[in-house]
Protein backbone atom coordinates (compact mmCIF):
# COMPACT_ATOMS: atom_id res chain seq x y z
CA UNK A 1 0.00 0.00 0.00
CA UNK A 2 2.88 2.37 0.80
CA UNK A 3 4.42 1.85 -2.62
CA UNK A 4 1.07 2.42 -4.32
CA UNK A 5 0.50 5.64 -2.37
CA UNK A 6 4.03 6.79 -3.27
CA UNK A 7 3.34 6.18 -6.96
CA UNK A 8 0.11 8.16 -6.71
CA UNK A 9 1.93 11.06 -5.04
CA UNK A 10 4.66 11.02 -7.70
CA UNK A 11 2.09 10.97 -10.51
CA UNK A 12 0.08 13.79 -8.97
CA UNK A 13 3.26 15.79 -8.39
CA UNK A 14 4.10 15.54 -12.09
CA UNK A 15 0.60 16.31 -13.35
CA UNK A 16 0.32 19.11 -10.78
CA UNK A 17 3.54 20.75 -11.97
CA UNK A 18 2.35 20.57 -15.58
CA UNK A 19 -1.12 21.92 -14.74
CA UNK A 20 0.23 24.86 -12.71
CA UNK A 21 2.72 25.66 -15.50
CA UNK A 22 -0.09 25.82 -18.08
CA UNK A 23 -2.34 27.84 -15.76
CA UNK A 24 0.41 30.39 -15.05
CA UNK A 25 0.93 31.20 -18.73
CA UNK A 26 -2.81 31.18 -19.41
CA UNK A 27 -3.27 33.88 -16.76
CA UNK A 28 -0.23 35.81 -17.99
CA UNK A 29 -1.67 35.88 -21.48
CA UNK A 30 -4.90 37.35 -20.15
CA UNK A 31 -3.28 40.01 -17.98
CA UNK A 32 -0.88 41.53 -20.47
CA UNK A 33 -1.39 42.41 -24.12
CA UNK A 34 1.48 42.63 -26.58
CA UNK A 35 2.44 46.11 -27.83
CA UNK A 36 1.12 47.24 -31.21
CA UNK A 37 3.48 47.05 -34.17
CA UNK A 38 4.65 50.33 -35.68
CA UNK A 39 6.98 50.40 -38.65
CA UNK A 40 9.71 53.04 -38.25
CA UNK A 41 9.01 56.09 -40.42
CA UNK A 42 11.04 56.14 -43.61
CA UNK A 43 12.39 52.60 -43.24
CA UNK A 44 12.75 50.71 -46.52
CA UNK A 45 10.57 47.67 -47.14
CA UNK A 46 12.25 44.30 -46.66
CA UNK A 47 12.29 41.95 -49.61
CA UNK A 48 10.64 38.65 -48.69
CA UNK A 49 10.57 35.09 -50.00
CA UNK A 50 7.37 33.23 -49.12
CA UNK A 51 8.44 29.57 -49.11
CA UNK A 52 5.69 26.93 -49.49
CA UNK A 53 6.90 23.31 -49.39
CA UNK A 54 4.26 21.17 -51.10
CA UNK A 55 4.54 17.38 -50.90
CA UNK A 56 1.69 15.67 -52.79
CA UNK A 57 -0.53 18.66 -52.08
CA UNK A 58 -2.23 18.98 -55.48
CA UNK A 59 -5.61 19.53 -53.83
CA UNK A 60 -4.64 22.74 -52.01
CA UNK A 61 -1.44 24.23 -53.41
CA UNK A 62 -3.03 26.12 -56.32
CA UNK A 63 -5.36 28.04 -54.01
CA UNK A 64 -2.52 28.78 -51.59
CA UNK A 65 -0.19 29.99 -54.36
CA UNK A 66 -2.84 32.26 -55.89
CA UNK A 67 -3.94 33.66 -52.55
CA UNK A 68 -0.33 34.21 -51.53
CA UNK A 69 -0.08 36.86 -54.24
CA UNK A 70 -2.99 38.82 -52.73
CA UNK A 71 -1.04 40.79 -50.15
CA UNK A 72 -1.31 44.49 -49.44
CA UNK A 73 2.50 44.38 -49.30
CA UNK A 74 3.95 45.77 -52.57
CA UNK A 75 4.12 43.04 -55.22
CA UNK A 76 7.69 43.93 -56.17
CA UNK A 77 8.87 43.39 -52.58
CA UNK A 78 8.05 39.69 -52.24
CA UNK A 79 8.10 36.43 -54.18
CA UNK A 80 5.97 33.35 -53.64
CA UNK A 81 8.11 30.23 -54.00
CA UNK A 82 6.40 26.83 -54.24
CA UNK A 83 8.77 23.95 -53.48
CA UNK A 84 7.11 21.22 -55.52
CA UNK A 85 7.72 17.65 -54.32
CA UNK A 86 5.80 14.85 -56.08
CA UNK A 87 3.13 17.13 -57.54
CA UNK A 88 1.19 16.06 -60.62
CA UNK A 89 2.31 17.45 -63.96
CA UNK A 90 -1.00 19.25 -64.46
CA UNK A 91 -0.51 21.02 -61.13
CA UNK A 92 3.04 22.03 -62.08
CA UNK A 93 1.83 23.34 -65.44
CA UNK A 94 -0.82 25.50 -63.75
CA UNK A 95 1.62 26.79 -61.14
CA UNK A 96 3.98 27.93 -63.89
CA UNK A 97 1.26 30.13 -65.36
CA UNK A 98 1.26 32.18 -62.14
CA UNK A 99 3.71 35.01 -61.35
CA UNK A 100 5.51 32.84 -58.79
CA UNK A 101 8.68 30.76 -58.62
CA UNK A 102 8.50 26.95 -58.72
CA UNK A 103 11.39 24.89 -57.37
CA UNK A 104 11.02 21.20 -58.17
CA UNK A 105 12.58 18.71 -55.74
CA UNK A 106 12.66 14.93 -55.48
CA UNK A 107 13.93 12.74 -52.67
CA UNK A 108 13.98 9.05 -51.80
CA UNK A 109 12.57 10.14 -48.44
CA UNK A 110 10.87 13.53 -48.48
CA UNK A 111 11.01 15.95 -45.55
CA UNK A 112 10.23 19.63 -45.18
CA UNK A 113 13.81 20.34 -44.07
CA UNK A 114 15.23 18.81 -47.25
CA UNK A 115 12.83 20.78 -49.46
CA UNK A 116 13.67 24.07 -47.75
CA UNK A 117 17.41 23.40 -48.00
CA UNK A 118 17.23 22.83 -51.75
CA UNK A 119 15.15 25.98 -52.27
CA UNK A 120 17.48 28.13 -50.16
CA UNK A 121 20.47 26.85 -52.15
CA UNK A 122 18.83 27.77 -55.46
CA UNK A 123 17.29 31.13 -54.59
CA UNK A 124 19.31 34.34 -55.00
CA UNK A 125 20.69 36.30 -52.06
CA UNK A 126 18.39 39.26 -52.65
CA UNK A 127 15.97 38.54 -49.80
CA UNK A 128 15.88 39.97 -46.29
CA UNK A 129 13.16 37.76 -44.80
CA UNK A 130 12.00 34.18 -45.41
CA UNK A 131 8.39 33.33 -44.57
CA UNK A 132 7.55 29.62 -44.26
CA UNK A 133 4.03 28.36 -44.90
CA UNK A 134 2.40 24.96 -45.21
CA UNK A 135 0.82 24.08 -48.54
CA UNK A 136 -2.70 24.60 -47.15
CA UNK A 137 -1.99 27.95 -45.46
CA UNK A 138 -3.67 31.20 -46.51
CA UNK A 139 -2.16 34.48 -45.31
CA UNK A 140 -4.36 37.39 -44.25
CA UNK A 141 -3.83 40.31 -46.69
CA UNK A 142 -1.72 42.31 -44.21
CA UNK A 143 0.43 39.40 -43.02
CA UNK A 144 3.68 40.39 -44.75
CA UNK A 145 3.24 44.01 -43.73
CA UNK A 146 3.04 42.99 -40.08
CA UNK A 147 6.11 40.78 -40.46
CA UNK A 148 8.00 43.73 -41.96
CA UNK A 149 7.00 45.95 -39.03
CA UNK A 150 8.12 43.31 -36.51
CA UNK A 151 11.52 43.04 -38.14
CA UNK A 152 11.72 46.83 -37.99
CA UNK A 153 11.44 46.51 -34.21
CA UNK A 154 14.51 44.28 -34.09
CA UNK A 155 13.14 40.74 -34.30
CA UNK A 156 15.00 38.16 -36.38
CA UNK A 157 12.39 35.42 -35.91
CA UNK A 158 8.63 35.86 -35.50
CA UNK A 159 5.66 33.51 -35.35
CA UNK A 160 2.35 34.57 -36.82
CA UNK A 161 -1.05 33.70 -35.40
CA UNK A 162 -2.20 30.48 -37.05
CA UNK A 163 -5.98 30.08 -36.90
CA UNK A 164 -8.43 27.50 -38.18
CA UNK A 165 -9.52 27.65 -41.80
CA UNK A 166 -12.26 25.06 -41.19
CA UNK A 167 -14.43 23.74 -38.36
CA UNK A 168 -16.56 21.42 -40.47
CA UNK A 169 -16.25 18.27 -38.31
CA UNK A 170 -16.12 17.56 -34.59
CA UNK A 171 -12.44 16.66 -34.86
CA UNK A 172 -11.73 19.92 -36.70
CA UNK A 173 -13.50 21.92 -33.97
CA UNK A 174 -11.43 20.26 -31.24
CA UNK A 175 -8.23 20.68 -33.27
CA UNK A 176 -9.02 24.38 -33.78
CA UNK A 177 -9.56 24.85 -30.04
CA UNK A 178 -6.30 23.03 -29.29
CA UNK A 179 -4.46 25.35 -31.69
CA UNK A 180 -5.84 28.45 -29.99
CA UNK A 181 -4.98 27.14 -26.54
CA UNK A 182 -1.42 26.66 -27.78
CA UNK A 183 -1.40 30.18 -29.21
CA UNK A 184 -2.52 31.65 -25.91
CA UNK A 185 -0.27 29.66 -23.57
CA UNK A 186 2.90 29.10 -25.57
CA UNK A 187 2.89 32.33 -27.59
CA UNK A 188 0.78 35.08 -26.05
CA UNK A 189 1.40 33.96 -22.46
CA UNK A 190 5.12 33.41 -22.93
CA UNK A 191 5.66 36.76 -24.60
CA UNK A 192 3.65 38.44 -21.84
CA UNK A 193 6.36 37.47 -19.33
CA UNK A 194 9.28 38.16 -21.66
CA UNK A 195 9.97 34.63 -22.92
CA UNK A 196 10.08 33.53 -26.55
CA UNK A 197 6.98 32.44 -28.39
CA UNK A 198 6.85 28.84 -29.58
CA UNK A 199 7.29 28.15 -33.28
CA UNK A 200 4.72 25.98 -34.98
CA UNK A 201 6.19 24.96 -38.35
CA UNK A 202 4.32 27.42 -40.56
CA UNK A 203 3.24 31.05 -40.51
CA UNK A 204 6.71 31.94 -39.24
CA UNK A 205 9.34 34.34 -40.56
CA UNK A 206 13.13 34.41 -40.27
CA UNK A 207 15.95 36.72 -41.14
CA UNK A 208 16.88 35.25 -44.52
CA UNK A 209 20.60 34.93 -43.88
CA UNK A 210 20.02 33.44 -40.45
CA UNK A 211 17.75 30.76 -41.89
CA UNK A 212 20.09 30.00 -44.78
CA UNK A 213 23.01 29.62 -42.40
CA UNK A 214 20.99 27.42 -40.02
CA UNK A 215 19.10 25.06 -42.33
CA UNK A 216 21.99 22.86 -43.59
CA UNK A 217 22.42 21.60 -40.01
CA UNK A 218 18.68 20.80 -39.69
CA UNK A 219 18.16 17.20 -40.78
CA UNK A 220 14.88 16.45 -38.99
CA UNK A 221 12.63 13.73 -40.41
CA UNK A 222 9.71 15.26 -38.52
CA UNK A 223 9.44 18.27 -36.22
CA UNK A 224 11.91 20.48 -38.07
CA UNK A 225 10.47 23.49 -36.24
CA UNK A 226 11.44 21.87 -32.92
CA UNK A 227 15.01 21.50 -34.11
CA UNK A 228 15.11 25.12 -35.27
CA UNK A 229 13.74 26.24 -31.88
CA UNK A 230 16.33 24.31 -29.94
CA UNK A 231 19.27 25.40 -32.07
CA UNK A 232 18.36 29.09 -32.07
CA UNK A 233 17.31 29.35 -28.42
CA UNK A 234 20.51 27.62 -27.33
CA UNK A 235 22.33 30.43 -29.16
CA UNK A 236 20.27 33.12 -27.46
CA UNK A 237 18.08 34.01 -30.46
CA UNK A 238 14.54 34.78 -29.26
CA UNK A 239 11.21 34.62 -31.09
CA UNK A 240 8.45 37.22 -31.28
CA UNK A 241 4.72 36.64 -31.71
CA UNK A 242 2.32 38.54 -33.96
CA UNK A 243 -1.22 37.93 -32.62
CA UNK A 244 -2.83 40.03 -35.37
CA UNK A 245 -0.86 38.53 -38.27
CA UNK A 246 -3.24 35.74 -39.23
CA UNK A 247 -2.48 32.60 -41.22
CA UNK A 248 -5.44 30.32 -41.92
CA UNK A 249 -4.57 26.65 -41.49
CA UNK A 250 -6.64 23.60 -42.36
CA UNK A 251 -7.54 21.56 -39.28
CA UNK A 252 -7.59 17.78 -39.40
CA UNK A 253 -11.05 16.44 -40.14
CA UNK A 254 -10.90 12.78 -39.12
CA UNK A 255 -9.65 10.67 -36.25
CA UNK A 256 -7.26 8.75 -38.53
CA UNK A 257 -5.48 11.89 -39.74
CA UNK A 258 -5.49 13.25 -36.17
CA UNK A 259 -3.67 10.12 -34.99
CA UNK A 260 -1.18 10.30 -37.86
CA UNK A 261 -0.37 13.95 -37.16
CA UNK A 262 -0.04 13.47 -33.40
CA UNK A 263 2.20 10.44 -33.89
CA UNK A 264 4.64 12.67 -35.76
CA UNK A 265 4.42 15.38 -33.09
CA UNK A 266 4.96 13.03 -30.15
CA UNK A 267 7.91 11.36 -31.86
CA UNK A 268 9.52 14.77 -32.45
CA UNK A 269 8.86 15.86 -28.86
CA UNK A 270 10.46 12.74 -27.42
CA UNK A 271 13.44 12.98 -29.78
CA UNK A 272 14.24 16.56 -28.84
CA UNK A 273 13.81 15.79 -25.14
CA UNK A 274 16.50 13.12 -25.48
CA UNK A 275 18.82 15.45 -27.41
CA UNK A 276 18.37 18.52 -25.23
CA UNK A 277 17.67 17.35 -21.66
CA UNK A 278 21.28 17.73 -20.49
CA UNK A 279 22.04 21.04 -22.23
CA UNK A 280 18.65 22.39 -21.16
CA UNK A 281 19.33 21.67 -17.50
CA UNK A 282 22.71 23.34 -17.82
CA UNK A 283 21.08 26.36 -19.48
CA UNK A 284 18.86 26.81 -16.43
CA UNK A 285 21.94 27.48 -14.32
CA UNK A 286 23.72 29.63 -16.91
CA UNK A 287 20.81 32.04 -17.35
CA UNK A 288 19.40 30.92 -20.70
CA UNK A 289 15.86 30.62 -19.37
CA UNK A 290 14.34 30.64 -22.87
CA UNK A 291 16.19 27.48 -23.87
CA UNK A 292 15.62 25.78 -20.51
CA UNK A 293 11.89 26.54 -20.74
CA UNK A 294 11.71 25.13 -24.26
CA UNK A 295 13.38 21.91 -23.12
CA UNK A 296 10.94 21.70 -20.18
CA UNK A 297 8.08 21.86 -22.69
CA UNK A 298 9.27 18.55 -24.13
CA UNK A 299 8.27 16.80 -20.88
CA UNK A 300 4.72 18.20 -21.01
CA UNK A 301 2.17 15.55 -21.99
CA UNK A 302 -0.37 16.38 -24.70
CA UNK A 303 -3.27 18.14 -23.01
CA UNK A 304 -5.87 15.56 -24.00
CA UNK A 305 -3.70 12.88 -22.37
CA UNK A 306 -3.33 15.03 -19.27
CA UNK A 307 -7.07 15.67 -19.08
CA UNK A 308 -7.89 12.00 -19.69
CA UNK A 309 -5.38 10.85 -17.07
CA UNK A 310 -6.80 13.20 -14.46
CA UNK A 311 -10.37 12.13 -15.27
CA UNK A 312 -9.35 8.48 -14.89
CA UNK A 313 -7.67 9.44 -11.62
CA UNK A 314 -10.91 10.89 -10.28
CA UNK A 315 -12.84 7.73 -11.18
CA UNK A 316 -10.12 5.47 -9.76
CA UNK A 317 -10.07 7.50 -6.53
CA UNK A 318 -13.80 6.96 -6.13
CA UNK A 319 -13.68 3.26 -6.97
CA UNK A 320 -10.72 2.39 -4.75
CA UNK A 321 -11.40 4.83 -1.93
CA UNK A 322 -8.15 6.75 -2.36
CA UNK A 323 -8.75 10.24 -1.00
CA UNK A 324 -5.28 11.41 -2.13
CA UNK A 325 -5.95 10.39 -5.71
CA UNK A 326 -9.54 11.61 -5.73
CA UNK A 327 -8.89 15.06 -4.26
CA UNK A 328 -5.59 15.61 -6.07
CA UNK A 329 -6.89 14.58 -9.48
CA UNK A 330 -10.17 16.48 -9.05
CA UNK A 331 -8.46 19.74 -8.07
CA UNK A 332 -5.98 19.47 -10.91
CA UNK A 333 -8.70 18.63 -13.42
CA UNK A 334 -10.68 21.69 -12.31
CA UNK A 335 -7.59 23.89 -12.67
CA UNK A 336 -6.86 22.44 -16.11
CA UNK A 337 -10.41 23.10 -17.31
CA UNK A 338 -10.13 26.68 -16.01
CA UNK A 339 -6.87 26.99 -17.98
CA UNK A 340 -8.67 25.87 -21.13
CA UNK A 341 -11.47 28.36 -20.44
CA UNK A 342 -8.99 31.23 -20.10
CA UNK A 343 -7.09 30.21 -23.23
CA UNK A 344 -9.74 29.29 -25.80
CA UNK A 345 -11.73 31.98 -27.65
CA UNK A 346 -15.45 31.99 -26.94
CA UNK A 347 -16.29 31.83 -30.65
CA UNK A 348 -14.79 28.35 -30.76
CA UNK A 349 -15.91 27.04 -27.37
CA UNK A 350 -19.50 27.81 -28.36
CA UNK A 351 -19.10 25.17 -31.08
CA UNK A 352 -18.60 22.43 -28.49
CA UNK A 353 -21.66 20.20 -28.27
CA UNK A 354 -22.47 16.56 -27.49
CA UNK A 355 -20.71 15.34 -30.65
CA UNK A 356 -17.45 17.06 -29.71
CA UNK A 357 -17.61 15.85 -26.09
CA UNK A 358 -18.16 12.28 -27.27
CA UNK A 359 -15.10 12.57 -29.49
CA UNK A 360 -12.79 13.32 -26.57
CA UNK A 361 -12.51 9.71 -25.26
CA UNK A 362 -11.97 8.50 -28.83
CA UNK A 363 -9.18 11.01 -29.41
CA UNK A 364 -7.66 10.06 -26.05
CA UNK A 365 -7.49 6.49 -27.35
CA UNK A 366 -5.98 7.69 -30.62
CA UNK A 367 -3.27 9.49 -28.66
CA UNK A 368 -2.45 6.28 -26.80
CA UNK A 369 -2.13 4.50 -30.15
CA UNK A 370 0.09 7.28 -31.48
CA UNK A 371 2.57 6.65 -28.64
CA UNK A 372 2.89 3.02 -29.74
CA UNK A 373 3.45 4.14 -33.35
CA UNK A 374 6.11 6.66 -32.35
CA UNK A 375 9.02 4.56 -33.61
CA UNK A 376 7.63 4.66 -37.16
CA UNK A 377 7.50 8.46 -37.12
CA UNK A 378 11.09 8.73 -35.92
CA UNK A 379 12.36 6.96 -39.06
CA UNK A 380 9.78 7.98 -41.65
CA UNK A 381 8.08 11.31 -42.37
CA UNK A 382 4.33 10.92 -41.75
CA UNK A 383 2.71 13.34 -44.15
CA UNK A 384 -0.56 14.93 -43.02
CA UNK A 385 -2.69 15.20 -46.18
CA UNK A 386 -5.05 18.11 -46.76
CA UNK A 387 -8.14 18.77 -48.81
CA UNK A 388 -11.81 17.92 -48.79
CA UNK A 389 -11.18 14.17 -48.46
CA UNK A 390 -7.71 13.86 -46.93
CA UNK A 391 -8.14 10.31 -45.70
CA UNK A 392 -8.37 8.94 -49.22
CA UNK A 393 -5.16 10.54 -50.37
CA UNK A 394 -1.83 8.65 -50.47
Amino acid sequence: MFILDLLVVLLLSYTGLVTVYLFFFAVAGRLRSLPALRKPVGEALRRMAVLIPAYREDGVILESARQGLSQTYPADAFDVVVIADSLQQSTLDTLRTLPIQVVEVSFAQSTKAKALNVALQQLPEQYDVAVILDADNLMAPDFLGQVDAAFGQGWNVVQGHRVAKNTNTSVAVLDAISEEINNHIFRQGHRAVGLSAALIGSGMAFDYRLLKELMPSVQAVGGFDKEIEMRLLSRGVGFGYLPDALVYDEKVQSEAVFERQRTRWIAAQFKYLQLNAGPGLKALFTGNIDYADKVFQTVLPPRILLMGTLAIGVVAGLLFGSSILLIGAALQLALLLLTFYLSAPAALTRKIGPAELLKLPLLFGRFIKSIYRMKTARNQFLHTPHGADPVSKP
